[in-house]
């Protein structure tokens, strides 16, 4: 789902009045609706692809508490590289396969023994490179003890996928975001417009930038294609 599509148009006031206005009074409920609209939102887009966030969420909560448990230092390296390396693991096939796959098949055709592997066609996942390293920094900071790992599976959850930064970025550290999901929320009207003033202005500013580039690029082709019949 695309933020400057219409489904994100519909989407997006659905969840707020359930978010502000069905589910406010209570903390957990609303923390279980973002996840919800969280996987609806990712999902929208291939929701095969759901079972990595979710595991990688899990891998993640898992791994933190083992290191509040763990004081060996051995063990909770352990633990580190575990996360490290499944976290890393999934984002390097994804991002990579392609093109190794592809490089060692150009270098054995250059050296005349041209190969007809059997590959896989893998899609890279939207916004893997983000929850990846969101997941990551909070395993890390509760093996560095900058953070106690959490016990509330669903803030954890939220915090990995939440959609307004799930796909876009900015990634953000788990000490500065999930302790966000354990306080209670109040509503503000000039906050709601403000935030409205800006989705719009941000969705004006875009169709303009597109119409601009789209109008030169459209004058570009228009004038290479006057000078190459000129020049027949």
């Amino acid at each position: 789902m695309l933020f400057n599509s219409l489904d994100f148009a519909l989407f997006l006031p659905i969840v707020f009045i359930l978010y502000w206005f069905v589910t406010n009074k209570n903390l957990k409920l609303q923390n279980a609706l973002l996840v919800v609209a969280s996987y609806v939102f990712y999902g929208w887009w291939d929701w095969r692809f759901l079972s990595l966030i979710v595991f990688s969420s899990l891998v993640d909560y898992t791994i933190g508490l083992q290191l509040n448990h763990t004081a060996q230092p051995s063990k909770r390296k352990l633990l580190l590289w575990s996360s490290i390396l499944v976290n890393l693991g999934f984002l390097g096939f994804f991002k990579y396969y392609n093109f190794f796959v592809d490089s060692f098949v150009e270098a054995f055709s250059f050296f005349g023994s041209p190969i007809q592997p059997n590959t896989l066609d893998v899609i890279l996942p939207v916004g893997i490179s983000f929850y990846t390293f969101q997941t990551l920094s909070y395993t890390i900071d509760v093996y560095k003890r900058k953070l106690e790992p959490t016990r509330d599976i669903v803030s954890f959850l939220a915090f990995v996928s939440f959609f307004p930064q799930l796909v876009a970025g900015p990634i953000e550290r788990a000490t500065h975001l999930l302790p966000q999901f354990y306080k209670k929320r109040q509503f503000h009207y000039s906050q709601a417009v403000d935030g409205c003033r800006q989705i719009l202005w941000g969705f004006l500013k875009k169709w303009l930038l597109q119409t601009i580039v789209q109008s030169m690029l459209i004058k570009s082709l228009i004038i290479r294609q006057s000078i190459r019949e000129a020049h027949c």
